[in-house]
């Protein structure tokens, strides 16, 4: 017979299993890129305080066992024709396409890997109330093929901390995939847009009709 201590434990232990099941895991959504920016909350934006240091990276990686780090096993992730990968993680042949101004490259020096909204753009738009340790995951996302892309080093410092308002890829082929990364990752990681930045998206946005956006939030 259950004595009044033990019942409450069951009792507790029943709530808390009832509470895990009724609480859903995150799940893909895929909207319209035009509705995706819809859901992006309109706020202003402060960089006050903003340091890069802020955001560690980059760390060893999704695999600490390879040896690579987050930005060599992205370059990998993406290469087209698969590199060869040596002591160290060192990086030698492959091919990669920068999508951003349409170039074939085959060093992996001359790729950076951009963070598909700048990390001053995330502390702007929401990332200086996060943890340290959530930062370090935002700085390092492999989720997500859309949060890190290998590019040029051309276009992604002409980017630099740059919105779409203020920066677009060169090549105009890129641009609605382009807006839709760009919402996806704010959706993802629940941050904000400013009034000129919403605007910038919602005309893009018009001229990709067909253009989806596919996000699951963050953990």
């Amino acid at each position: 017979m259950f004595t009044p201590v033990l019942r409450g434990l069951v009792a507790a232990l029943l709530a808390v299993l009832s509470l895990t099941a009724a609480t859903p895991a995150h799940t893909a959504e895929t909207l319209t890129v035009a509705e995706a920016v819809t859901r992006l909350p309109v706020s202003a934006e402060s960089r006050a305080g903003y340091d890069r240091d802020a955001f560690h990276h980059w760390t060893s990686g999704d695999n600490p066992s390879d040896g690579c780090n987050t930005r060599n096993e992205v370059l990998i992730i993406e290469a087209v024709e698969p590199p060869t990968v040596g002591p160290r993680c060192r990086i030698t042949g492959g091919r990669w396409w920068s999508y951003y101004d349409q170039i074939w490259v085959t060093s992996a020096s001359d790729l950076d890997i951009d963070h598909m909204v700048p990390l001053a753009e995330s502390w702007d738009s929401g990332a200086s109330a996060w943890t340290a340790q959530r930062r370090e995951a935002y700085a390092n996302d492999q989720g997500t093929q859309t949060s890190l892309a290998a590019v040029t080093a051309r276009s992604n410092r002409s980017k630099a901390d740059q919105d779409p308002a203020q920066w677009m890829p060169p090549a105009a082929e890129a641009h609605c995939r382009y807006i839709a990364e760009w919402v996806g990752t704010k959706l993802r990681w629940s941050l904000t847009a400013d009034e000129t930045e919403a605007a910038a998206l919602r005309d893009a946005a018009g001229n990709c009709p067909n253009q989806q956006v596919t996000y699951e939030l963050a953990a």
